[in-house]
């Protein structure tokens, strides 16, 4: 079954059982970050495994190494035939403010041909696409395959390179497809071929010893929230660049990111102004981001005519391609030492770093997914960059060197991954299933 008219109709008639086991993962609360859903974690390990050896699987194991439990499944190759890796994670983030959501996150909910519930696109949606594209070949697919479902990617895989060490020889593989980006946009496939890393920090900042009255020393001593907000804004020029010196700009694929969709996509308000110069691909995918994700301070409620003697930040920095997540850590550090107003004593304490990643999209695989995405889809892909992070695909180009890494997606850019309202596209759900089964089929004739 090769021709993909065949495997379009078998689709189509496998598709309610799709739909009824993606659905099922998503009612499991798999928040791998909040040690109370240890029990929901095991059991969302344990449904994948089911639902692997429900389509035929012939080797399907649970494993942990000191963190969340991952799954792999393994159907071996056909003589003379590659094997490939189908990579996705069964972890989603907590939900947030549950009065923010328009329906509850774990009953998911259809609305115009969206499906909203969290994790619907990070990443089940994956894990959806792997088990249709399987269940279009029912069970026999034309090269090997080892499906591999990790726990830990929303708390940044910790355990990961000790799976991969322990597992090596279960999880080595010719290609790794790894179904974890978004596409360009609905109806519109696209292939990852550079992400961007990151690295964080705590920078804290202390003026005095002891709080002082506003009134009594206010215009003398400066306080310590003040000053961290200088600091801060020190982090950017007036037009939004990021001014730590040190920092890598990368190269990206070109392509127009309209303003209109960009406002749409984004929800920026009205008169708020864009940061920084360049093109927006280029400002998203190419060069480094710097964002302060939080702070500690006296908050509103409490607030005192008080002079604050010490206050903390969190500064995330998304690091370019082809730079290094250690070497951007190091430079952002330098800068927020050495940029203390007042004399303000400033400490920095290093957070954790994942790599950014350039990923070659060429020869045989790239011929064979051009060929798979253009059937299913209708057109064909795009290459494109990611301004978020997945850490873990500098792990795997380590661990694996000489094998090939394709990111695919299935996601699209409304699809409000990790916030409020996340969905999925189930018209491009359908399609990036069917192409991940044609793809299999091009790739044991490549």
């Amino acid at each position: 079954m090769t021709d993909s008219a065949q495997l379009a109709t078998h689709l189509d008639a496998i598709w309610p059982s799709v739909m009824d086991d993606y659905l099922g993962l998503l009612r499991i609360e798999s928040i791998s970050s909040l040690p109370e859903k240890a029990d929901e974690m095991t059991r969302s390990a344990e449904t994948v495994a089911g639902l692997l050896r429900g389509v035929g699987c012939p080797d399907v194991q649970v494993v942990a190494e000191g963190g969340q439990p991952a799954v792999i499944g393994r159907f071996p190759a056909p003589e003379g035939h590659p094997t490939i890796c189908l990579y996705a994670h069964h972890d989603v983030q907590p939900t947030g403010d549950l009065s923010l959501w328009s329906t509850p996150p774990f009953e998911p909910t259809e609305r115009d041909g969206r499906l909203y519930a969290r994790g619907a696109n990070d990443d089940t949606a994956g894990i959806a696409v792997h088990l249709a594209a399987l269940r279009a070949w029912e069970g026999k697919p034309p090269v090997g395959v080892t499906v591999f479902i990790e726990g830990e990617e929303e708390v940044g895989s910790p355990s990961l390179a000790a799976i991969m060490a322990k597992h090596a020889d279960a999880l080595r593989s010719d290609v790794f497809v790894i179904c974890d980006a978004t596409n360009w946009q609905v109806g519109q496939p696209s292939v990852t071929t550079a992400l961007r890393g990151i690295c964080d920090c705590v920078v804290e900042v202390r003026t005095l010893d002891h709080a002082l009255h506003s009134g009594g020393f206010g215009g003398v001593v400066p306080d310590a929230l003040t000053s961290l907000c200088r600091l801060l804004a020190t982090l950017h020029d007036d037009l939004g660049n990021v001014a730590v010196e040190g920092l890598k700009t990368g190269q990206v694929p070109d392509l127009d990111y309209d303003e209109a969709r960009l406002r749409a996509d984004t929800g920026i308000l009205n008169g708020v102004q864009w940061l920084g110069e360049g093109s927006t691909v280029s400002k998203i995918w190419a060069k480094p981001a710097v964002s302060v994700i939080a702070i500690d301070a006296t908050s509103v409620a409490s607030a005192s005519n008080t002079l604050a003697p010490v206050a903390r930040a969190k500064v995330s920095l998304r690091v370019a391609p082809g730079d290094d997540a250690d070497e951007a850590l190091a430079a952002l550090t330098r800068h927020l030492e050495s940029h203390a107003p007042w004399g303000a004593q400033v400490n920095v304490t290093a957070g954790e770093t994942g790599q950014p990643c350039v990923v070659p999209y060429r020869g045989a695989l790239a011929e064979a997914a051009d060929a798979a995405f253009t059937q299913a889809f209708g057109v064909a892909p795009v290459q494109v960059g990611c301004g978020g992070s997945i850490p873990m695909l500098a792990d795997f180009q380590a661990a694996f060197p000489g094998s090939e890494i394709l990111v695919t997606a299935v996601a699209d850019p409304d699809g409000r991954p990790h916030g409020i309202d996340e969905s999925q596209d189930l018209g491009d759900l359908k399609k990036a299933a069917l192409a991940e089964a044609l793809l299999l089929a091009h790739l044991a004739n490549s």
